[in-house]
């Protein structure tokens, strides 16, 4: 294996914990929505820790998108 083909590599897997991370999001909302039905007079506290929720799973994501381009160009110039 060349130095690009694991460079390549290591970006795909980290674009690949973003998409895992996409289901995180949508099991999160299911979830919360799921909880405002069973529970109406929670949904004020129940959509707040939801959009809590969201917001640091989706920095995970954005992590993950941040190190595949860092991995992509930083060590991508080098080879």
């Amino acid at each position: 294996m060349t130095d690009l083909g694991a460079i390549a590599i290591a970006a795909a897997i980290c674009v690949a914990f973003g998409m895992i991370s996409a289901i995180g999001e949508s099991w999160i909302v299911c979830h919360a929505i799921d909880g405002m039905v069973r529970n109406p007079e929670m949904q004020p506290k129940l959509q707040s820790t939801m959009i809590v929720a969201v917001a640091l799973d989706e920095s995970t994501a954005i992590y993950a998108l941040i190190v595949a381009i860092l991995i992509m160009f930083i060590l991508g110039a080098k080879v």
